[in-house]
């Protein structure tokens, strides 16, 4: 869908209403309390009222549309600007382009993107690329060295994405990111020749290891990390070229995002597969987004 497509189909907050409706509740209008299907339509609010247990309710309560004063026009349109941009949008951006304050653009892009958030993600079979990055840590002058941020990446062959934020790049971490993500179906593990994965892999996983030397070449027939690595170049470019700086404790957040919109790239409903998640995804709040992280 063009933009201007879009704009014109969802101009009016009753539009936008419509299809969030459609969207969250294919089966007919269900209750979010008591999960019945009896609920009448009241006009003059703008909202839902349950028949057996007379809460009332709205399409917007309980996700991440719930409390907002923005129009529904301007979160559709800011959603559209994020899932359609390939190397994701700033909240500058946002600002600039949608009229209104950085807080608020700020907020509104993290509610989206939290949305973004596959809850069920299935095993990886098949052939498997695996690799490590580093985000940020980069020096100024007359100021101490950042640490480096580690994201360790996962790509099935022909396949989906996976960007993992751990702690450090070790046989532990990597060990305990292929127990979450990689199935024991797996055929083929594609690494370069760091000496973390080896001492991550099982027994069986150990037989199916290949790896490429990269201080000698890149592809040797089918093995090479290149794919996983084309979407490392993809995530910096967009630290780099759209959000500037990405701290540690939202690092996930943007993986999450970009990861996303990703394995959805060749998606025609990308747009709308995006509002679908967003009215079944749990409400965020800015006290909870905004909180101090714990020390670990």
């Amino acid at each position: 869908m063009a933009l201007l497509d879009m704009l014109k189909a969802y101009s009016t907050d009753e539009k936008c209403r419509e299809v969030l409706t459609k969207l969250r509740w294919p089966e007919g209008v269900e209750c979010p309390r008591c999960k019945e299907r009896r609920a009448s339509w009241l006009k003059s609010r703008n909202q839902f009222e349950c028949g057996p247990c007379s809460y009332q309710f709205s399409v917007t309560t309980g996700t991440v549309f719930n409390d907002t004063h923005l129009p529904l026009e301007k979160w559709f349109a800011a959603t559209y600007l994020l899932c359609e941009s390939k190397k994701g949008m700033s909240a500058c951006q946002v600002q600039r382009t949608l009229g209104m304050s950085y807080k608020t653009a700020w907020y509104l892009c993290h509610r989206i993107r939290s949305a973004m958030i596959e809850s069920q993600k299935e095993m990886m079979d098949g052939t498997v690329e695996i690799d490590e990055t580093y985000i940020g840590g980069k020096a100024r002058r007359g100021l101490p060295r950042k640490e480096k941020q580690v994201v360790i990446g996962i790509r099935k062959r022909n396949g989906e994405l996976r960007l993992i934020h751990v702690n450090a790049a070790t046989s532990e971490a990597i060990r305990k990111v292929m127990a979450e993500n990689i199935s024991e179906d797996v055929e083929v593990i594609l690494t370069d020749e760091s000496s973390i994965y080896p001492y991550a892999f099982t027994v069986d996983q150990k037989k199916l290891h290949k790896t490429i030397c990269h201080s000698k070449e890149y592809v040797v027939g089918d093995v090479h990390t290149n794919t996983v690595e084309s979407a490392f170049s993809l995530l910096k470019r967009g630290i780099v070229g759209t959000w500037h700086k990405v701290s540690a404790k939202h690092l996930p957040a943007y993986l999450e995002e970009m990861c996303f919109r990703f394995n959805r790239r060749k998606n025609s409903d990308l747009f709308i597969d995006t509002l679908r998640h967003m009215v079944t995804a749990p409400t965020l709040t800015f006290k909870s987004l905004t909180k101090e992280t714990e020390a670990a």
